[in-house]
């Protein structure tokens, strides 16, 4: 069998599961984390928009060009492509099956480097981080992808 991994991620946490055949249990190899997916805009940023005066004197609050999450959220994507093509790169693994909810596999994919797109095998929009890896292995294919 291809050497095979399984990403499984939302916004805070990507984890990476192996597996030896491909009906076996899932076995756990890399725990990303990233803490600022979990913070509030406020914790986020280090000071509240600044406020803009009109000629009429009245004023409106500056807004900022990106939301603050989603730009920590997008550092996490990008965090994780550039993880799976370094470890591409140093011949970890094969073939990738990817598991996340529907926003973040959509930013997951506009990072990914075409050589790790080629590479995808299976893809499942669902959030399941929190799981224990046998109740992820319930949600993948009875047998893995062996391309």
């Amino acid at each position: 069998m291809k050497l095979t991994w399984i990403l499984v991620a939302d916004t805070t946490r990507a984890r990476i599961f192996t597996a030896d055949t491909p009906s076996s249990p899932l076995e756990e190899i890399e725990d990303l984390s990233h803490t600022e997916g979990r913070l509030h805009d406020r914790e986020i940023t280090s000071d509240l928009p600044g406020k803009i005066k009109s000629v009429g004197g009245g004023g409106h609050a500056f807004e900022q060009p990106t939301d603050p999450k989603k730009h920590e959220i997008d550092n996490f994507a990008h965090r994780i492509a550039q993880y799976l093509e370094n470890a591409h790169n140093a011949n970890r693994f094969e073939q990738l099956l990817i598991v996340a909810g529907p926003s973040f596999l959509g930013l997951l994919r506009n990072h990914l480097p075409e050589q790790i797109k080629k590479l995808v095998r299976f893809e499942l929009d669902k959030e399941i981080t929190a799981l224990s890896a046998a109740d992820i292995r319930q949600h993948l294919p009875q047998y893995l992808p062996n391309l």
